[in-house]
Formats: structure tokens, C-alpha cells, sequence
């Protein structure tokens, strides 16, 4: 028997910060279909509002997400094709992009396994903090099947095509210190202060100028699919529109009078 997506994903608000944390320990944290439609709905939420400046993505127990578990996917008839093709584009690719577009800074705070879609929930996050037990697996090798949730679109942006193929070709676990020594992760803690770290971080982005840092994501996200023209044009743009921000007027007149800004997130 299930829970509820309310009991299976908790959340919180606390000074600016959104708190998603997924919450079947028993499962390892198997993201199923009423799991990621809520954490898609509290991204999208939390991009709407003003309130939140950053969002931090965990998980109770021992896992963080040992991938998907599609037993609580809305029930089909016989399969024809282009089904799983419209699975993969309105499920895992949905959870992914919920996050890379998400218009606050999203921290991973990653306290276990890492596996398939989990692994990618986390590489997709703008920060990851990953606790000592913490290993990522690229597992689908291991089930005979293509990665999927953006995998072979993040992963190369994160470790080079080579090392790419190396994970997704052996299925390897990746302990922490070695997923922060490719740049997989930000910060290797141990587990009793994982929460702490990601609380310390959060709420340093929560204080900080949030659409300033909404543009600072979009323009590093787009710039490793287009050229350099393109890059800087989007840079000019985004200067352009950040200078009508009460953030941005703070920012500077705190410089000309020397003393520490006081950022709204507007």
C-alpha cells in the first residue's frame, strides 16, 4: 500500500527556502508517478513564487532515489509504438527539465544512492552536496537499457564525453570522493552534517539577488548548446533586464555607499 503524494514527498518552507524531500525510505526512494508530478508542481510553484529565493531537493533514509518504480504509473492498454517515447518525453524528461528550469537556485542535498533517474534528479540540481554514503549509479546498462531523464545530455556537460560513456557503458557505482573528483558534485560532508551544509547554502542563495541568480542559471544552462555569439547576446540581454531590478539598484547603491546590500529578491 501507498501513501499519499503529500505523506511521499514533504515539504517545507523555511526563511525563503522550499525544502522537497522525497520520503519512501522503505523504496530506497523509487520516484513513482504521483512522486515526480508533485515535485514538478512544487518547482513550478516555487518558480512562481516571490517568496522562495532557493529550493533544496533530498531525501529520509539511506537513499536519495534509486530510480524510477513505474508500479504506481497510471494503468495502459496494449502498447503500440511511440508509447515509450511519449513515457519517457511526459515522465522522466518532464522531472528533469522541471528542475534545470526552475527559476531558483536548486541544491541537491544527495544523503544516499543515486541511481538511474535519481542520479540524474541530482545532476540536474544547480548545486549538489552529497553526504560520505552517497554513490551514484548509472544503472540502466545493468538492465539492458538506454539512459533516460537527460542522462546522456548531462552527464557529458559534466565530466566530458569519454567519462560519460565510461559510466553509462559499466554501470559503476561512483562513491562521493570520487563523484566530487570528476565535478559530479560540489562538496563531499559527512552524513550528520549533510543537512546543515545544505541549510547553510540555501539560505546564502536566499539572501542573494534571486533573479539576477535566475539569469546567472539560464545563461550558464544555454550556453553549452550554442555558439559564442549566442552566449554573449543572451548575456547583454540579461544585464539589460536585470539593471530595471530593485536587486540590482541595491546592489550598486550599496557599493557606492559602502555597506552590505539588503536583497528582496526583486
Amino acid at each position: 500500500m501507498t501513501g499519499t503524494s503529500e505523506d511521499e514527498v514533504l515539504h517545507r518552507f523555511e526563511g525563503g527556502v522550499s525544502w522537497i524531500t522525497l520520503n519512501r525510505p522503505g523504496a530506497m526512494n523509487a520516484v513513482t508517478w504521483e512522486q515526480r508530478e508533485r515535485v514538478i508542481a512544487l518547482l513550478g510553484a516555487a518558480s512562481a513564487d516571490p517568496g522562495v529565493r532557493a529550493v533544496v531537493v533530498t531525501a529520509t533514509g539511506k537513499g536519495f532515489c534509486a530510480g524510477a518504480d513505474l508500479r504506481g504509473a497510471p494503468a495502459t492498454g496494449e502498447r503500440v509504438a511511440g508509447d515509450v517515447a511519449r513515457m519517457i518525453r511526459l515522465g522522466a524528461q518532464r522531472l528533469i527539465t522541471a528542475v534545470l528550469d526552475c527559476e531558483k537556485p536548486v541544491i541537491a542535498a544527495v544523503n544516499g544512492t543515486a541511481a538511474g533517474i535519481g542520479a540524474h534528479l541530482a545532476l540536474a540540481c544547480d548545486l549538489v552536496i552529497a553526504a560520505e554514503p552517497a554513490r551514484f549509479i548509472e544503472v540502466f546498462v545493468r538492465r539492458g537499457l538506454v539512459p533516460d531523464g537527460g542522462g546522456a545530455y548531462l552527464l557529458p556537460r559534466l565530466v566530458g564525453p569519454q567519462k560519460a560513456k565510461e559510466l553509462m557503458f559499466f554501470g559503476d557505482a561512483v562513491p562521493a570522493a570520487e563523484a566530487e573528483r570528476l565535478g559530479l558534485v560540489n562538496r563531499v560532508v559527512p552524513a550528520e552534517a549533510l543537512e546543515a551544509t545544505a541549510r547553510e547554502w540555501a539560505e546564502r542563495l536566499a539572501q542573494g539577488p534571486t533573479r539576477a541568480l535566475a539569469m546567472t542559471k539560464r545563461l550558464v544552462n544555454d550556453s553549452l548548446d550554442g555558439g559564442r555569439a549566442a552566449a554573449l547576446a543572451a548575456e547583454a540581454t540579461a544585464q539589460e533586464i536585470n539593471m530595471t531590478t530593485a536587486d540590482a539598484r541595491e546592489g550598486v547603491a550599496s557599493f557606492v555607499e559602502r555597506r552590505t546590500p539588503k536583497y528582496l529578491g526583486r
